[in-house]
């Protein structure tokens, strides 16, 4: 463990073990104190505070020369500057999060009142970080071999295409998508998944929609139904107030976009509408994260109809989540991008 996340976790323990004691083992069970009796639970300020005061008195001199304990304003300004570069079109700028996310997501977990936060900041996370490499300098070229001996040239044969042809292929249509494949192949579902993707499917299904798209669900949330963004967004598929309304969900008492099958039915009429909009899945997951809208005038300004020919031109953090999820429909759901079939209406 990381010697800050350790300072971290010190400075939360003490306070739930002070308001959740456990009963010594062999000895008999007390009575509980009157209601008027039983402190108040601590707050998030109260967490902040202790931690605050266990790290400068716990924390070595060197971490303290790198770290500053932060506050729950520092946590939401962090928040908020974040969901300005991935609104934003510079990677560059993007992968300069990558760190602070990394050291910032250990302590989110820690907060009860951040849980649903940290979802989301784990399912951006795996974007900063593909920024991150994405604009990483390149290792110069090392020096050639020797050239080898002449050898006799082997006799003719038919080629066979190789298995890098489809990749490069996918690539020209969906920039970063191999890097998105890998990291899929070598990254397990949440565990959350398992549980959830029958009712989701069934929800995908109702609408004629794909229900190997419900997989958009691990890019937005990562599996948490109550998640939440710092700009409003809930749920499993992370609908705005207003995106959720127009689709027909409450957002207040109760506030559907908590509800699985709901929120996934009107994500997925969401779905189906961009793709009868922009006849295609890629320009239909952008215009899902980056809005209608911003797809219609880049298409038009472009004059082309395709992903490909308006990707270096939307937010960052489109650019990243649209081959992101084509790749963890490949992966999870068995399903090329060019063979996600069209929404059924029947």
């Amino acid at each position: 463990m990381h010697p800050l996340h350790r300072l971290l976790f010190l400075a939360v323990t003490p306070v739930f073990l002070a308001a959740h004691p456990a009963p010594s083992l062999g000895s008999p069970p007390v009575a509980p104190a009157p209601a008027s009796a039983q402190p108040a639970a601590p707050t998030t300020d109260d967490l902040l505070q202790l931690g605050q005061q266990l790290f400068d008195q716990l924390a070595p001199p060197e971490i303290k020369a790198q770290y500053e304990f932060p506050s729950k304003q520092q946590w939401d300004e962090f928040a908020t500057r974040l969901q300005k570069a991935l609104e934003g079109d510079d990677l560059n700028a993007l992968a300069d999060y990558a760190p602070q996310a990394r050291a910032a997501l250990p302590a989110l977990q820690l907060f009860p009142d951040y849980a649903d936060y940290a979802d989301w900041l784990t399912a951006r996370l795996d974007e900063l970080e593909a920024a991150e490499q994405i604009v990483a300098p390149k290792p110069a070229p090392t020096a050639p071999a020797p050239a080898p001996k002449p050898q006799p040239a082997p006799l003719p044969r038919k080629p066979s295409a190789p298995i890098e042809n489809r990749k490069s292929k996918i690539e020209n249509f969906l920039p970063h998508y191999d890097f998105f494949l890998a990291r899929a192949r070598t990254t397990p579902a949440p565990g959350r998944a398992a549980a959830l993707l029958p009712v989701l499917r069934a929800a995908f299904i109702a609408e004629g929609v794909p229900p190997e798209l419900v997989w958009l669900a691990e890019a937005e949330s990562t599996f948490n139904p109550g998640a939440r963004s710092p700009v409003g967004a809930r749920g499993l598929y992370q609908l705005m107030p207003e995106t959720a309304r127009g689709l027909g969900l409450s957002t207040f008492l109760p506030d559907n976009r908590t509800d699985p099958e709901k929120s996934a039915r009107a994500a997925a009429r969401l779905l189906r509408t961009n793709y009868e909009n922009f006849g295609s899945w890629p320009l239909a997951l952008a215009a899902y994260n980056a809005g209608a809208g911003r797809v219609t005038r880049l298409l038009e300004k472009t004059s082309t109809k395709t992903y490909a020919g308006i990707a270096s031109a939307l937010p960052a953090e489109t650019r990243l989540y649209v081959p992101k999820v084509c790749a963890l429909v490949a992966v999870r759901g068995g399903v090329s991008p060019e063979k996600i079939p069209a929404p059924n209406r029947g």
